[in-house]
């Protein structure tokens, strides 16, 4: 059985770990309620360039690459992880999605390419020698689209480009405090235009200088905001997955620390008793 001192220490170092989980469980539940408004408030903005991107390529469609699908030869992937750990299964969820979907679509590193938002994400395909084109090793909690601009605007040049055939975004989707789903979308090509051109609202748009020249600046802006909107989802998810795992944490501590203080009184009850004992013995032993 350990001694008195160092079931002592441990509790002590127990408590003062409890208190940095704490801590930091309040510090992501501050975060989260921000990070959830600040992706609501960008909800509206996604909608409406949604309606008039849909509104022009309905009669530009067959005009733009952007909008035309072809046959696909290199796959692109955007992975959207933490530069922190302690947030539970947020990392690995996204990690695990992309490696699988890469070990069953593509047989050599020539089919696909991977665009890292995230220190893990990157750590974790560098790692392995995977195809890493593009990484941001960090994005702050609260993101603003200055962070992220360079990425989007180069994933968006490398598709019209022919880099890629196709492109996908893999995130953690914020569905509550308490949990999270992961997401694997198609951003490029954009064919839910060919599906739902008819179902824009009937809203009249006047339009200069045309419609083919706005629609060359609408979509590049439009998959940046996808983009983006999903980083600022992410985000939300990342600190209910931070904020969760640190209660559990803190739970966890405390249940420690109940089973070490009744170790420590069932240690001090014995050694108590064995003292009390030896007394008993000595002054028998001088009767």
């Amino acid at each position: 059985m350990a001694s008195l001192i160092d079931i002592k220490q441990r509790i002590t170092s127990t408590k003062k770990t409890s208190q940095i989980t704490k801590a930091m469980q309040m510090v992501s539940a501050s975060k989260l309620g921000r990070a959830e408004e600040k992706a609501r408030a960008y909800a509206p903005y996604v909608e409406k360039i949604r309606d008039v991107v849909t509104h022009v390529a309905s009669g530009n469609s067959a005009d733009h690459p952007m909008l035309v699908t072809r046959a696909v030869h290199r796959t692109g992937y955007i992975v959207v992880t933490s530069h922190k750990g302690l947030a539970g299964a947020y990392n690995s969820n996204a990690i695990k999605e992309v490696y699988k979907q890469i070990q069953e679509k593509h047989t050599s590193s020539d089919e696909y390419a991977i665009i890292a938002l995230g220190r893990a994400g990157a750590d974790f395909f560098k790692a392995r020698s995977m195809n890493v084109v593009l990484e941001v090793p960090s994005i702050s909690d609260h993101p603003i689209f200055a962070e992220i601009k360079d990425v989007a605007r180069n994933t968006v040049q490398m598709f019209e480009d022919g880099v890629f055939d196709e492109v996908f975004i893999v995130y953690n989707h914020h569905v509550n405090s308490i949990s999270q789903s992961i997401r694997n979308e198609k951003l490029l090509p954009l064919t839910e235009f060919h599906e739902n051109e008819t179902e824009h609202d009937l809203t009249t748009y006047e339009f200069e200088p045309s419609e083919g020249e706005i629609l060359e600046v609408l979509l590049p802006q439009y998959v940046e905001s996808l983009i983006f909107g999903a980083i600022l989802d992410a985000k939300a998810a990342e600190h209910a997955a931070r904020m969760t795992a640190m209660r559990s944490a803190t739970d966890n501590a405390t249940d420690i620390i109940d089973d070490l203080s009744l170790q420590y009184n069932r240690a001090r009850q014995a050694a108590i008793t064995q003292e009390i004992t030896e007394i008993i013995g000595g002054v028998a032993a001088l009767e």
